[in-house]
């Protein structure tokens, strides 16, 4: 059974940090470019991080250079989006997506959100 569960979300300060996880499982994970999206209210869902390749090359929205890194674990199948800085334009729900290097399949999690707010 595939899974793509995201966790992490909540309510932070500007200026603040999360980090975001999602767990995969159910497919073979290396075989999956793992990135987040995120939509925000009345906006459409737009594209955060993502790993390009299998080597762990990444790709980073302009609007989070410097401010978000991605990571993985590979034994845990599992990849972090460690969010700092954060602005109150960075509120939005945050979706974990795997899609497949080679064939057209994708998996979306549920979504998990962010909020920053004072």
């Amino acid at each position: 059974q595939v899974q793509v569960v995201e966790s992490g979300g909540g309510l932070v300060q500007p200026g603040g940090s999360l980090r975001l996880s999602c767990e995969a499982s159910g497919f073979t994970f290396d075989s999956f470019a793992m990135s987040w999206y995120r939509q925000a209210p009345g906006k459409e869902r737009e594209l955060v991080a993502m790993f390009t390749d299998a080597g762990g090359s990444t790709n980073y929205a302009d609007s989070v250079k410097g401010r978000f890194t991605l990571s993985r674990d590979r034994v845990k199948n599992t990849v972090y989006l460690q969010m700092n800085s954060l602005k109150p334009d960075d509120t939005a729900v945050y979706y974990c997506n795997a899609k497949h290097f080679y064939i057209n399949i994708q998996y979306w999690g549920q979504g998990t959100q962010v909020t920053v707010s004072s």
